[in-house]
């Protein structure tokens, strides 16, 4: 299987630049993994496709505002730092540019030195550890500091910083958001439950590996990035109970898909716990969990894409890209959804 069998053409104005003001009006492909078959709606047209008894498996990380620029103590050089995983004591696995500049030793201050850091170790990937000073709470000054790490495709400034988060986000960690999961409102979700539709809450931080395109032309050769994650018991639960009842397992997003399948046994039960996977699904992988899925439209080449040709097959998602081109769909973090059932 080769890398290139995964592009496609994509116009640059396609590529959305900013949120819609109404989260549940983007427009929504729903796309048949048995035929084929495509029909253009609304995001909020959703409601016509779930069914009472069944679950809705949302992923609910927080982004944190993990960019942050600031200047070396000796030189006043620009440095950006970009925060990947949070290790002990005060320590992340971080992104830095421009890296030759920032050796083990070096210091860089961010505000008005409020914050410092010095570089400790160079990863075999490049991906520095950096050591934070500070006082207070962390959370609290890199909340006054950050800003949202929006993809390298979106050149807009952001202006609330909140539409880069699910309306459901609750505990920190993502350098990027659970994108499919940002076409809800709280008032849609609400309509959803009272529906009869289970809503399972299950957490995986999303890392900057998400955009990071394959390398290799063969597949197989690709490794996946490690992204941390936590189903809890019940969770666990009430997805197991819905598959036992003949209910469908939806999982929002490729995120919430990732996690559900690195959890679940041959049989497809779901077993609670937390720990780091590193999942990689292209087609000819067997879906263990999920029956189906709400996604955006990816990147080509992107593992993300082969992902959802793993679930749909790749003739289908490659038609459905192309029909998505013609028509005109917003693509990525802030473009539209596409349904696969």
């Amino acid at each position: 299987m080769k890398t290139s069998d995964f592009n496609f053409d994509l116009p640059q104005e396609l590529i959305a630049q900013d949120p819609l003001e109404d989260r549940s009006s983007s427009r929504l492909m729903v796309l048949n993994k048995e035929n084929g078959e495509i029909t253009h709606r609304i995001f909020h047209d959703i409601t016509e496709y779930l069914h009472p008894g069944d679950c809705l498996v949302i992923n609910d990380t927080k982004v944190i505002p993990a960019r942050l620029i600031g200047t070396k103590e000796d030189t006043g050089a620009h440095i950006e730092i970009l925060l990947l995983k949070r290790k002990e004591n005060d320590v992340w696995e971080t992104l830095v540019k421009p890296g030759k500049k920032c050796r083990p030793g070096a210091r860089v201050v961010f505000g008005n030195g409020e914050l410092k850091a010095e570089i400790v170790d160079v990863l075999e990937d490049g991906n520095r550890l950096v050591h934070f000073e500070y006082e207070g709470i962390f959370e609290e000054v890199l909340d006054r500091l950050g800003q949202m790490p929006l993809p390298p495709y979106i050149t807009h400034k952001l202006q609330d910083k909140n539409r880069y988060q699910t309306v459901y986000a609750k505990y920190e960690g993502s350098a990027a958001a659970p994108t499919a999961g940002l076409h809800f409102t709280k008032e849609l979700l609400k309509q959803i439950e009272d529906m009869g539709v289970n809503i399972a809450r299950v957490t995986l931080h999303v890392g900057l590996g998400t955009f990071r395109p394959v390398k290799v032309e063969n597949v197989l050769e690709h490794h996946m990035h490690s992204e941390y994650y936590n189903v809890t018991e019940t969770a666990a639960k009430m997805i197991n109970d819905t598959k036992k009842n003949g209910g469908r397992i939806i999982a929002v997003g490729t995120t919430s898909t990732r996690t559900l399948e690195s959890v679940a046994d041959e049989n497809g039960i779901i077993h609670p716990g937390c720990g780091n996977t590193e999942i990689f699904i292209y087609p000819g992988y067997k879906f263990k969990a999920i029956d189906c899925l709400i996604t955006n439209f990816h990147l080509p080449e992107s593992t993300l894409l082969m992902l959802v040709s793993a679930l749909a097959g790749k003739e289908h998602i490659m038609a459905a890209y192309e029909e998505a081109v013609k028509e005109k769909y917003r693509f990525f973090s802030f473009g539209d959804a596409m349904f696969i059932q």
